[in-house]
């Protein structure tokens, strides 16, 4: 079972989204509640059916601190819904690069506005070139991450 359920504050503010294991852990020690009625996914147990919410809220508030996120490959690659950049073709974890806009031997940081992910043919085919220079147009405007946003 695959199940992820979503987990919310006490203000309702979306926090993060788990397995369904760590949900019903929560849901016995008394610390969330059910947000809805009608969304459930149904968990076999041995003495029959258990009805999981997929939206929990927690009772009490919980503080989340704020703080940026790296741009590390895989957060790159999920902020980019593991797409090329450039041609926009579903990638995986093996086939996908990191590609920075601006090539660092240009000055270009490895910082969120600046990285991207990118097939291989077009990250060879762009080499050391801007996008404009390469006549490769992005997608979309890479903008930076912010902690919850997954």
């Amino acid at each position: 079972m695959n199940a992820t359920i979503s987990l919310y504050n006490v203000s309702y503010q979306k926090i993060v989204e788990i397995d369904w294991k760590h949900a019903v852990i929560l849901m016995i020690n008394g610390k969330v509640s059910s947000c809805t009625e009608d969304e459930y996914v149904d968990i076999k147990t041995g003495s029959g059916i258990f009805k999981l919410p997929l939206h929990l809220v927690f009772k009490k508030y919980v503080h989340i601190p704020y703080r940026d996120v790296s741009p590390s490959r895989k957060n790159i690659f999920k902020r980019d819904n593991y797409t090329c950049q450039y041609c926009e073709i579903n990638l995986d974890t093996e086939t996908a690069t990191v590609d920075h806009v601006l090539p660092r031997c240009r000055g270009g940081k490895h910082e969120w506005n600046n990285v991207v992910t990118c097939c291989l043919k077009c990250n060879r085919k762009k080499g050391d070139k801007t996008p404009n220079e390469a006549n490769m147009p992005l997608k979309k405007t890479p903008k930076p991450l912010r902690f919850g946003c997954f």
